[in-house]
């Protein structure tokens, strides 16, 4: 019997977009603060490019996402996953985790001349 979808892929597929388009940006100045450093962290700046279409990737993902965490628990059937509070509460709390890191791919390099 396949199960009812949940969200989880969808869920991942926006964490690693936002990983990805904030890596241009927010990657070195992170890996410079923990104190690695080379010549090597330049390299990361050719991945700006590709930023909005990471950004956009997030974003298709986390609309698809909301679209199956969100929906009434009385639509999921009795044993699968949507149907348990304490799993529905962790795949939200998870999506306002990845929401919150979109929004810090998105408008950090807006804030980044602040730190420099």
């Amino acid at each position: 019997m396949p199960q009812a979808p949940t969200g989880r892929g969808a869920l991942a597929a926006g964490g690693l977009a936002a990983t990805f388009a904030s890596a241009c940006c927010l990657g070195p100045l992170v890996l410079v603060a923990a104190g690695l450093s080379g010549a090597w962290i330049g390299n990361l700046t050719r991945l700006e490019p590709f930023r909005p279409v990471f950004i956009g990737a997030a974003l298709v993902a986390m609309f698809f996402a909301y679209r199956r965490i969100d929906r009434p628990a009385n639509e999921c059937g009795s044993g699968e996953v949507c149907a348990l509070p304490g799993t529905r509460r962790i795949y939200k709390i998870i999506f306002w985790i990845v929401a919150g890191l979109i929004v810090i791919a998105v408008g950090f390099p807006y804030v980044l001349p602040l730190f420099y």
